[in-house]
């Protein structure tokens, strides 16, 4: 579409207009000066920086990124982002140009008009016919470019939201059902064979390049599961089952994180999926399933008396002793985890101290009773969890 087309009046000679518009950046900056609206050099120079760094710093990826995507369905929410990202800012940027000519122009023609008032005495009060159908011309055009692109947004929404879920029958040679609490993740990996089924918590281990099948639960609330680099948000929500998959094409540690507010510790509710070598998987899987390590020296197996006669037998399990309860996390290998408390805590002897000592005061509100034990008796525990590997 011409200048002409979009701003321009009768008697106006078309030289005129052409110069208006190639000068309208720098008449808009002179006429602010003019009126002491100019922003400081260095304002202007401190703000963008600041734009910039926070433009690349969210667009660098990481192990939370949606927009660094490690599998297929990521890949597929990727691209949908990224073409909303470009419309839109293509969009924004013709607004802000239209806004800043139709300031000027207006500006302009109110100059005209009142030079014209000063010779003719007659004030122009109404728009041209011409200027009329114009505008009108432009508004339907702005309307259906916006229908146009709301379809296009509505098409490829629909088609990539199926695709997140198509084949689900089909997929899945590893099964794991998690379940979330207030405020952690029970990992369950399923098998045919009832013996080889085991327990873990706050943390998935996946295949490279296989398609894993995870079904959803919850015991309490609403939690909403998302590993933004392997596939989107799912909602658990309690009574109801939910099922989606998830593959990673590249080893490595993606974060996971609760996306519903779901109560005090929301925040702290977050779990690990690590995609390995097949061999690497299988590994850990065998290991998972034995049973735990049997104390190998004084102090452990003090600590495993202190486990089974204070209050932490009366929620956790730990295979291979008497401790088998299903409140909290499975505690059968937890030294071969890296994080506690639902990834607050990296697992580190003294992070566990705490926790076991005073849980309230790292995550409070969680579920976890303070636990009475003098110093002897905690290095002792200390010394037998961190042999359960």
């Amino acid at each position: 579409m011409r200048t002409r087309d979009i701003a321009g009046s009768a008697g106006i000679p078309a030289c005129i207009e052409r110069r208006e518009a190639r000068t309208t950046v720098s008449v808009l900056i002179a006429r602010l000066q003019a009126r002491n609206l100019a922003l400081p050099t260095r304002g202007l120079r401190f703000l963008s920086a600041a734009f910039l760094c926070l433009f690349f710093s969210g667009c660098r990826g990481g192990i939370q990124s949606a927009i660094d995507p490690a599998g297929p369905q990521a890949g597929r929410i990727s691209k949908l982002w990224w073409l909303m990202f470009y419309v839109c800012s293509v969009v924004f940027v013709l607004v802000i140009i239209a806004a800043l000519i139709a300031v000027v122009r207006s500006r302009s023609k109110q100059s005209k008009a009142a030079r014209v008032e000063k010779i003719t005495d007659k004030p122009k009060l109404s728009l041209s016919k011409a200027e009329e159908q114009r505008m009108t011309r432009t508004v339907q055009g702005a309307v259906a470019v916006t229908v146009v692109i709301l379809f296009v947004f509505l098409i490829a929404s629909f088609s990539i939201g199926r695709s997140l879920s198509s084949d689900m029958e089909n997929k899945g040679l590893v099964t794991i059902e998690v379940t979330g609490h207030q405020w952690w993740w029970e990992v369950r990996y399923m098998d045919t064979n009832p013996s080889k089924i085991f327990t873990t918590a706050n943390e998935i281990h996946i295949p490279v390049g296989q398609p894993v099948t995870l079904k959803l639960h919850s015991t309490d609330v609403i939690h909403s599961f998302w590993v933004p680099n392997l596939n989107g948000k799912k909602d658990l929500i309690p009574g109801k089952d939910a099922t989606i998959w998830l593959q990673a094409d590249q080893a490595g540690v993606y974060r996971g994180q609760c996306a519903e507010y779901c109560g005090l510790q929301h925040a702290h509710m977050a779990l690990f999926v690590f995609a390995e070598p097949v061999d690497k998987f299988n590994a850990w899987m065998d290991a998972q399933r034995a049973e735990s390590v049997a104390p190998s020296n004084e102090s452990e197996q003090r600590g495993q008396q202190v486990f089974l006669t204070s209050p932490c037998i009366m929620c956790h399990t730990i295979q291979g002793t008497q401790a088998n309860a299903t409140t909290g996390p499975n505690l059968t290998h937890v030294a071969s985890r890296s994080t506690i408390a639902a990834g607050t805590l990296p697992f580190t002897r003294g992070h566990l101290s705490g926790w076991i000592v005073d849980s309230q005061s790292i995550k409070p509100g969680n579920h976890m009773p303070p636990i009475a034990l003098n110093s002897e008796d905690v290095q002792a525990l200390l010394d037998y969890l961190q042999s359960l590997k």
